[in-house]
């Protein structure tokens, strides 16, 4: 089998056994090359088209044209590395090699010689996929900004591992550090490197000046700032706890499993601990929702401490959109094949929204395997149960109203989720969440959805419930009210309730009642 690298510090390149391979004059099928390399995940052909390619012009056709032309670059006779079908396109990133994807493996090393190190350095000194901007582009150009700020801080940690290599000589260390505190200018780990090798070289005026710089600096952005002492070299500081959106959407891993009716569900996993699976409801991306204000926070702070499993429904995300099922069993039936291909024995299961429901039908069927159930947001029937004939044509007219306002800034579409979904999220809020409603699903399916809704009911399956429950709602949730929350409380054995201060059938991150509610799901999970 050959080998493939693909080098995207400086202008990208494709190597196959050592030997350079021409590429397409095209910048963007060079953009779009870099950009499956980096990101080695599956992506929806409509979102590929998003990032690269103008409305006006055929996207598809485009999009058809650069994947024929990187195909022969990566694949060869034993090895298909580019996998595109009708509906995703990804470059499989355990059957090639990336330079910054190697690197950055590098650096978790515990021990890298000197000169690996300056060569390390030297490398991240590179352009990321130098020559592919497209400034006209905005969604292209705002990952590959990110992807390069991620690219400088990589340098830095390089930076501080060879600044602080016992075998660099003291000159070299103290050129190293002082670059490294330019590059990160408010890290008190780079000026405390930086103030201390002064003081050893006994360069007291450069080192009470970079004191007093720093010192101003940080007061000014409000950083906390101690100066160590002069001494011993300061030790590499450990590495931040905080992980970013980002680094979490870079580590987990997509897979696909396929359902008995051959349609293909798309699952990750990120984070270590016990595990909890989170059921699938409606707007979710496996790969968008690191991005979303409504999930992000609350997917991070649950990694922290647990192994988080997630899907994305069929019809919807990265799953297979087009299907001929969207209905309540194909969704309990999809659940049933994620956790068959996690190889789960037993775990937490989290459902929100539709999801409670898919989660109480699962819990029914299978308490052997569930642990602890957390519900939020949930109902047990839907809106066609029991309806009046007027609540019915209600419904007809927004899914009519959906068809034609899915994904579009059309203010009484928008109406709808505004009084009821988020009600106070801001304009940047409702802008984003226009633009998720486009990536996550059709408005074909979108309207399959909210009929499917309708014809929820497992109130008489909330009695055979056997297993702990918390149920969680947000006390103003104007879509699901909160005594629906309670009534499935009061009906499962057992069940605990909870009341959020909040407005919103979805949390969003920067309300205190997400905080409460990942504070109250901890508790309850970790609780014997």
């Amino acid at each position: 089998m050959t080998t493939t690298f693909i080098r995207t510090l400086g202008e990208i390149a494709v190597y196959r056994d050592g030997e350079s391979i021409k590429l397409p004059a095209s910048r963007k099928t060079r953009a779009l090359l870099g950009y499956l390399a980096l990101t080695a995940r599956p992506h929806r052909r409509e979102r590929l088209c998003d990032l690269f390619w103008e409305a006006p012009d055929d996207p598809r056709g485009a999009l058809r044209w650069s994947l024929s032309k990187i195909r022969p670059l990566v694949n060869d006779t034993s090895v298909q590395r580019l996998e595109a079908d009708r509906e995703r396109a990804a470059l499989k990133g355990d059957e090639l090699s990336v330079d910054l994807h190697d690197i950055a493996a590098e650096l978790d090393a515990a021990e890298l010689p000197v000169t690996r190190l300056e060569a390390i350095v030297a490398l991240l000194g590179e352009t990321v996929l130098d020559g592919c901007d497209l400034p006209d582009q905005s969604l292209f150009q705002e990952w590959l900004v990110a992807e390069r700020r991620d690219a400088e801080r990589l340098r830095a940690r390089a930076l501080q591992r060879l600044g602080s290599h016992p075998d660099l000589m003291p000159d070299r260390a103290l050129s190293v550090i002082r670059t490294w505190s330019e590059l990160e200018p408010f890290s008190t780990d780079a000026a405390n490197h930086l103030v201390t090798r002064l003081t050893q070289a006994g360069r007291e005026i450069e080192a009470t000046t970079a004191r007093e710089e720093f010192s101003a600096r940080f007061q000014k952005a409000g950083i906390d700032w101690v100066p160590q002492p002069g001494g011993a070299v300061v030790p590499p500081a450990a590495p931040d706890p905080i992980t970013t959106a980002r680094q979490y959407q870079a580590r987990q891993k997509i897979q696909f499993c396929t359902a008995s009716d051959r349609v293909r569900i798309a699952y990750a996993s990120v984070g270590e601990g016990p595990p909890i699976i989170k059921a699938a409801n409606w707007l979710s991306h496996l790969e968008l929702d690191w991005d979303a204000p409504i999930w992000s926070p609350l997917l991070r702070q649950l990694a922290v401490d647990h192994q988080v499993v997630r899907y994305d429904e069929r019809g919807n995300g990265l799953s297979d959109w087009q299907v001929d099922d969207i209905s309540f069993e194909a969704f309990v039936t999809d659940l049933e094949t994620v956790v068959e291909a996690t190889g789960l024995e037993k775990f937490a299961l989290l459902g929100i929204s539709q999801g409670a429901a898919v989660s109480i039908e699962y819990a029914v069927r299978h308490p052997e395997r569930v642990s602890k159930l957390v519900l939020f947001g949930g109902y047990p029937a839907g809106w066609r149960i029991d309806a009046s004939d007027e609540q019915i044509r209600e419904r007809e007219a927004i899914m009519t109203l959906t068809a034609s306002g899915w994904g579009a800034d059309n203010p009484a579409y928008r109406q709808i989720f505004s009084s009821t979904f988020m009600p106070d999220a801001t304009a940047e809020e409702f802008a984003w969440f226009n633009d998720f409603q486009r990536a996550t699903t059709s408005p074909e399916n979108a309207v399959r959805f909210l009929s499917a809704f309708g014809d929820i009911d497992v109130r008489d399956r909330l009695a055979q419930v056997r297993v702990p429950t918390l149920v969680i709602h947000s006390q103003g949730d104007q879509r699901i009210p909160a005594r629906t929350g309670r009534e499935i409380a009061a009906s499962i054995p057992d069940a605990e309730f909870l009341g959020l201060d909040s407005d919103g059938h979805l949390l969003l991150g920067r309300e205190p009642a997400s905080q409460a509610f990942v504070g109250a799901v901890h508790e309850f999970l970790t609780r014997d």
